[in-house]
């Protein structure tokens, strides 16, 4: 459960920081034209600089054998489709839906992602939740689109059904990626670390050719001046990443992303604490709610002392 909450907290701080150091950034014309355009180059250059530090950590453990024989199984490919899946694809429908609808509604809908996954790893990994522990996540999930409600914009939408449609094509993405992200490191060969090697690696080349199909090469040129600090913010959100796959492996997708969706209320109190800003007796409230629901989701310990009633069975693949 401790991988959980530090992966939580770690994409938390990334996301704090990150957000600092966007603020730095002066935009020009062409990304006055297309809001989206700085949000997916930042990731584009995160996810890369992610995949060059984790190419280093797998030079120094010795994994560079464990690597190549991974991409070569059904396991590894499996890791490349949740690539794209959790990538570009989750991604792109969630800066999609942020043009049209805002982002403080597009946080409310695509915090669902953990309850989508849960129904997926439900359904094809038979993961099984006891009632309390789904409406833990539940609770939680309310707690999340409370702090997304509360940083809704006001005014009227662009276009409202593209703006929910993108939202929850992310709902899928995101949600599909942990449960194939689980079934593959299943497999002997393809640990946390070197499933997020591949993972990173695919979703920084399709987030590349994804860029250059939109935009032209001066959309970059901007981001020369904060590149260091935003190689400084992948390596923590590798360390994130590194964790989360780590708390998926260890208890599954259900419950490994109900412990991450603990970020919106690590990144609410970073905010408080590193951008001198407050915090209201609601937000709070809301917190509460998210730490309260992911303890009662990822752990037994609300759980009826039966046996039958709190195992959590779960069928090994090969």
């Amino acid at each position: 459960m401790k991988y959980g909450w530090v992966s939580g907290f770690l994409w938390a701080l990334d996301t704090v920081l990150l957000g600092m150091v966007l603020s730095t950034l002066v935009p020009d014309e062409s990304f006055r034209s297309a809001v989206w355009i700085v949000p997916l180059v930042s990731a584009w250059f995160h996810d890369l600089f992610s995949t060059c530090w984790l190419f280093l950590l797998t030079l120094l453990s010795g994994k560079l054998g464990q690597l190549k024989k991974a991409c070569c199984t059904r396991h590894g490919l499996v890791v490349v489709v949740a690539a794209v899946l959790g990538g570009p694809v989750g991604m792109t429908g969630y800066l999609t839906a942020i043009e049209n609808i805002g982002s403080g509604y597009t946080a409310c809908i695509s915090a669902f992602y953990p309850a989508f996954g849960a129904l997926l790893a439900r359904v094809f990994l038979k993961e099984q939740l006891h009632p309390i522990q789904y409406a833990g996540l539940l609770i939680a999930l309310t707690g999340v689109m409370g702090i997304g409600w509360m940083s809704a914009e006001e005014g009227e939408s662009f276009e409202p059904m593209i703006g929910i449609f993108a939202a929850l094509i992310c709902v899928v993405g995101w949600g599909s990626e942990a449960v194939l992200g689980s079934y593959a490191m299943r497999h002997e060969t393809v640990d946390n670390h070197v499933a997020l090697q591949i993972r990173n690696a695919v979703s920084a080349a399709a987030y590349g050719v994804l860029l250059w199909g939109v935009a032209d090469v001066g959309a970059v040129k901007p981001f020369g001046s904060i590149l260091y600090l935003i190689s400084g913010c992948a390596l923590v959100g590798t360390m994130s990443y590194l964790f989360y796959y780590k708390a998926i492996s260890i208890l599954g997708a259900s419950k490994g992303m109900a412990l991450n969706i603990t970020y919106s209320a690590w990144a609410l109190l970073l905010g408080f604490v590193l951008n001198d800003g407050a915090i209201s007796g609601l937000a709070f409230v809301f917190c509460f709610l998210i730490v309260v629901g992911t303890i009662a989701s990822a752990t037994s310990l609300l759980l009826p002392k039966i046996p039958l009633l709190s195992s959590v069975q779960r069928r090994q693949f090969p």
